[in-house]
């Protein structure tokens, strides 16, 4: 065990229930509490089961593919660093400012959102007041120590998961019979259209907000390189997902297809401004519980502050790594005595900052075009774990390792990695696939939708390009790493 306690190391303060609900709340936001609903009104509850399963299948093997590389190698820098090492360093140089930049406008997404939800309950207040004092908490448990992170992180996850559990005992209870009034049954899954809705297409587009709505379960790779015990604790948060998955997200969804028609015009909203027609609202107060909206506004409300909460930890981690790497200036490498890397702190938040003030102004047209620059990055990142992982196991063997010596070691190799990735490019290359099918191509459609994908090439190719980097041979990949 390597505990780090100076000045100039990252300090290993992360505990193994840190990491476990670090690893759950990275998968559970406004995705499943909002836009769950506006998937199964779309492609009918048999339709989003079909596409949230899919997702979650891709999703599991990343992150058993992120887990056996973290256990071996819990750094911070986390795929950024591990495709630098097995693959390219070009490619890592990528991965690690596209996932950099992707946190840093996340946060202000966060903020706006934060504020809006505030606007519930104090509805003539300015936003900009809620929006300055999200920052400031965000800002103050991340300057504190990786403790003060875990910490918060543990508590805002705990309340997000006693939710979805005690929705899914009500729900279930009501399905029955047992709350809520009569039994439904099985009704709503074979009302009209139902349990699938609008075709293939209506699942492809599923598709894509399920990928949306699972992006941060790579978190608890980033948080490996402060692991009080990596080798013991990554595995042990890792194995846990696939039981996760299934119960929050696709129990969850059962249970809302089963309780609301598809068809219920309520669901097709997943704006995070209107909270009361969250489908766990709904069946709240189906069941007769008084106050719904207001609970589950307050529960939304932790999974914003939880998401840029993690935004801001994830985003100056992988610059303080970048830093030490040669691939961002060393100022950012400074840690301060609690070993937070305070510099890349301080820049990441004022990145956030500015972003939230951009959307404030004008039509907010380049905030606009920031997040769609964005939002591409999460399934980048995705793409680079599997590239990595598979890489890894390759050059590990080829070394002449044992695959028992790995403290980690994911199941179904090569396919696991080969289906994520060929998922994730599926999903990356269909996100706006409705601007091509018109009478003509909606090219403004295509460049906003698509914007981040050149983005990221033009920065791995430049860095290629310049530094005169080469696919690293199996043979010569170098598995030392500092502690």
């Amino acid at each position: 065990m390597c505990v780090m306690s100076s000045s100039n190391q990252l300090q290993r303060g992360l505990k193994a229930r840190h990491l476990t609900m670090i690893a759950i709340g990275g998968s559970i936001g406004t995705g499943l509490f909002l836009a769950s609903g506006g998937s199964i009104h779309s492609a009918g509850p048999g339709g989003a089961l079909a596409a949230y399963i899919a997702i979650s299948l891709m999703v599991y093997f990343l992150m058993t593919s992120l887990g056996e590389m973290a256990a071996f190698m819990p750094v911070s820098g986390s795929f950024s660093t591990y495709a630098a090492k097995f693959v390219d360093p070009s490619l890592g140089f990528a991965l690690g400012w596209n996932y950099w930049y992707n946190w840093a406008i996340t946060i202000a997404v966060e903020l706006s959102a934060g504020a809006l939800i505030m606007k519930y309950w104090f509805p003539d207040t300015p936003s900009m007041l809620w929006s300055a004092l999200f920052l400031v908490l965000m800002f103050g448990l991340n300057m504190l120590s990786v403790k003060g992170y875990g910490e918060s992180e543990f508590w805002f996850s705990l309340i997000k998961v006693s939710t979805v559990i005690i929705f899914i005992v009500v729900g279930t209870l009501m399905i029955f019979g047992i709350m809520g009034g009569e039994a439904v049954g099985f009704t709503n899954f074979t009302k009209g259209e139902a349990p699938f809705h609008g075709g293939f297409m209506a699942i492809l587009g599923v598709f894509m907000i399920a990928g949306f709505s699972f992006q941060g379960t790579e978190l608890v790779g980033i948080a490996a390189g402060e692991s009080e015990d990596p080798k013991r604790n990554i595995p042990k948060a890792v194995k846990q997902i696939f039981w996760r998955i299934l119960l929050f997200y696709i129990f969850a969804i059962f249970v809302i297809g089963l309780l609301i028609p598809y068809d219920n015009p309520n669901l097709v909203s997943g704006d995070i401004a209107d909270i009361a027609i969250s489908p766990f609202t709904l069946v709240f107060e189906k069941a007769g519980f008084a106050f719904a909206a207001s609970v589950m506004n307050a529960v939304i409300l932790t999974s914003v502050l939880s998401a840029g909460n993690s935004g801001m930890y994830a985003s100056t981690r992988m610059l303080y790594v970048l830093a030490k790497e040669g691939k961002a200036p060393k100022f950012f490498a400074k840690l301060n005595k609690r070993g937070v890397p305070v510099n890349a702190l301080l820049l990441t938040a004022s990145i956030g900052m500015f972003a939230f003030l951009a959307s404030l102004f004008g039509d907010g047209t380049v905030y606009i075009w920031l997040l769609n620059a964005s939002g591409m990055s999460g399934f980048i990142a995705w793409l680079g774990i599997a590239i990595s992982h598979y890489r890894f196991r390759r050059a590990y063997l080829a070394q002449g390792f044992q695959l028992s010596q790995l403290p980690y070691r994911s199941k179904w190799f090569p396919y696991g990695p080969i289906f994520a990735f060929v998922v994730c490019l599926f999903v990356v290359l269909g996100q706006n696939y409705t601007a091509f099918l018109g009478e003509s191509i909606d090219w403004n459609g295509v460049l906003v939708s698509y914007i981040g994908l050149p983005l990221f090439l033009a920065v791995w190719l430049g860095y290629k390009y310049t530094k005169k980097t080469k696919v690293i041979p199996l043979k010569e990949v170098d598995f030392s790493y500092e502690k």
